[in-house]
């Protein structure tokens, strides 16, 4: 991956010594920081570090770069969906984008209006994120896995006009679902769906059965005539890169669900700084993509870096299965894979992993929450992803601020999450001075630049709870900075446990659980205890056909961390509750173990 080329590029984009930036109490003048090169010598002299500045930001709109890079690659493919057999090239694909935002705009839709995206992966779900994109029409990003309750609650926050979805997914029956909610679908035409819990919402469309109320996915796709493709160019005329083109629910890891909303600006240069970072612009690659995409790692991370690079991105399930990931690595032929922690684990544990060819894999992106590094070795050999390198980041953050280098060292690869991304600023600030905090020191990280989204949605409450004046996004992630400006992520503010005064932090912790030969994955939080406030809970999955005791876990742990960092309880659990889009649900987990150990 370092090859000449590659140095060649980071040496010409060599930074200038970074100044200091008004606003920023402690901050001093660090060396210079390449855009592509990992850096070597120090950068930073304490928790404040900036990315290069050297490559300018793209200001194109999300149908400008699909269309630039069709017509680059008008005969490559664009994307591939294994389960349902779709193949696309960039010229197909782009074609039926516009023929896809013709048709949106004949049936009643216009720019600004919001149109919730609810479903699995399929083809659709690509085409609506880049049909609404060029008419200026607002995807938001419905997570699968919604009952009727979350489905209102998402549509009246953000007033969706449209809502696409199929008949049924696995047991999500998604008409039924929504007729909880609008009874007065069933009795509507289509297009004219007036409902009183749900005002705003008057277009239902399905993917594929016809159903009353509901226009049909191919009718949509055939209701734009030469007039509504002449509107859908005079759109195009009007839209700008800093306007709003996406809400992403956040998962939900952390309570009730907030809209991140992100511009075409924010996403674009996300996508194409993901793509630098990988090489993606110095060799050809397919990407294997098992993430979902009503999460920013299958959104922006697999078919926007689509768009922009002119990757192909290779769906391999609905939703996801870790013998479908394999097997579309190996018929494909896939260079690059990305998923969460889970997911690897997940694949790595399949019963016969070793039938699948890996070996055009060299590399991808792990993310979601923090890696345990006996996981990252076992990606590293195993699947053979030498180049594989953590990212970290937020929806909120279009989601990517910090990520690896695929010429990092294995400590680097493993203990931290990488190095700042190209116009972006970080820093750590102690939480009891509010001052910038010395180098390797813990406190709240901080992101400032292009990637801050614009807010969630209607609810300017709620953003100034997380964007101060000058624009931080406060990540709510605690964190240290090292010399080279490397970060690692020591815990969630509100997941660190307070034991009779000592601060844990559960993903050091979990780290070292890990090192334990029969513990597959594990995930440690704090529950309430009347006299040391908390008390450390250890939730342990072991390796298929092991057998474990927490006297085991006890005594492994004695003499190797200290006294009062061993889990006073430990549960060996089968599963965790999960988000769908992969990540732990901490808060949830929490609450089960009160409940389960009757605090």
């Amino acid at each position: 991956m370092a090859s000449a080329a590659w140095l060649k590029l980071g040496a010409r984009e060599v930074l200038a010594a970074l100044g200091k930036r008004p606003g920023l109490r402690g901050a001093q003048r660090v060396s210079a920081l390449h855009i592509n090169v990992a850096p070597v010598t120090q950068i930073a002299t304490n928790s404040y570090i900036q990315g290069a500045t050297a490559i300018p930001l793209l200001t194109k709109t999300v149908g400008q770069c699909l269309e630039e890079t069709a017509h680059r690659f008008p005969d490559r493919e664009a994307l591939v969906f294994c389960r349902d057999g779709v193949r696309k090239t960039f010229a197909q694909f782009v074609q039926e984008v516009d023929q896809a935002a013709a048709g949106l705009l004949a049936i009643g839709l216009k720019k600004g209006d919001r149109l919730g995206m609810w479903g699995p992966n399929k083809y659709e779900w690509v085409l609506m994120q880049f049909a609404t994109a060029q008419a200026g029409i607002i995807l938001v990003s419905v997570n699968p896995a919604y009952q009727a309750q979350e489905l209102e609650f998402v549509i009246k926050k953000v007033g969706c006009k449209a809502l696409v979805f199929p008949t049924q997914f696995k047991s999500q029956r998604y008409y039924e679902i929504l007729k909880q909610t609008c009874p007065e679908l069933e009795k509507s035409s289509p297009g004219g769906i007036k409902s009183k819990r749900l005002p705003d919402l008057s277009v239902v469309i399905t993917l594929d059965s016809k159903l009353p109320g509901a226009f049909q996915m191919s009718e949509v796709m055939q209701a734009g005539d030469s007039s509504h493709m002449k509107q859908l160019r005079e759109v195009q005329q009007t839209l700008s890169c800093n306007e709003p083109i996406n809400i992403q629910f956040t998962s939900g890891t952390t309570g009730s669900p907030k809209g991140a909303t992100l511009s075409h600006r924010n996403i674009v240069n996300n996508a194409n700084l993901i793509g630098l970072r990988l090489g993606i612009d110095q060799q050809e690659s397919r990407t294997a993509l098992p993430v979902p995409l009503y999460h920013c790692l299958g959104s922006v991370g697999g078919s926007m870096v689509m768009a922009v690079h002119g990757s192909p991105a290779i769906f391999s399930s609905l939703s996801f299965e870790g013998k479908a990931a394999l097997e579309a690595v190996a018929q494909e032929k896939c260079s690059l894979l990305h998923g969460t922690p889970t997911m690897f684990i997940d694949m790595l544990s399949q019963p016969d992993f070793d039938s699948y060819d890996l070996s055009s894999l060299r590399g991808g992106v792990i993310a979601g929450s923090p890696v345990p590094p006996e996981i990252m070795k076992k990606i590293m050999t195993k699947m053979n992803m030498r180049d594989i390198v953590v990212a970290y980041g937020t929806t909120e953050n279009s989601p990517v601020t910090f990520m690896g280098f695929p010429q990092d060292n294995i400590s680097q690869r493993t203990e931290t999450v990488g190095c700042i991304f190209p116009h972006t600023e970080a820093k750590i600030e102690d939480p009891e001075t509010g001052e910038i905090a010395a180098l390797n020191s813990p406190g709240e990280l901080q992101i400032r630049g292009y990637c801050v989204m614009l807010g969630y949605w209607e609810d300017p409450a709620r953003t100034n709870e997380v964007i101060t004046d000058d624009r931080w996004y406060k990540t709510g992630d605690i964190a240290v900075l090292d010399k080279h400006g490397y970060c690692k992520i020591v815990g969630r503010c509100k997941d660190m446990i307070i034991r009779g005064g000592e601060n844990i932090y559960p993903a050091e912790l979990e780290q070292f659980l890990h090192t334990h030969p029969k513990i597959e994955e594990v995930q440690v939080i704090g529950v309430k205890d009347p006299r040391m406030g908390e008390e450390i809970c250890a939730c342990i999955r072991v390796k298929a056909g092991q057998e474990c005791t927490a006297e085991e876990i006890k005594a492994f742990c004695k003499g190797k961390i200290s006294h009062f960092k061993i889990p006073r309880y430990i549960v060996f659990m089968k599963k965790y509750p999960l988000t769908v889009s992969g990540k732990i649900q901490k808060y949830k987990l929490r609450e089960q173990m009160e409940k389960q150990l009757l605090f």
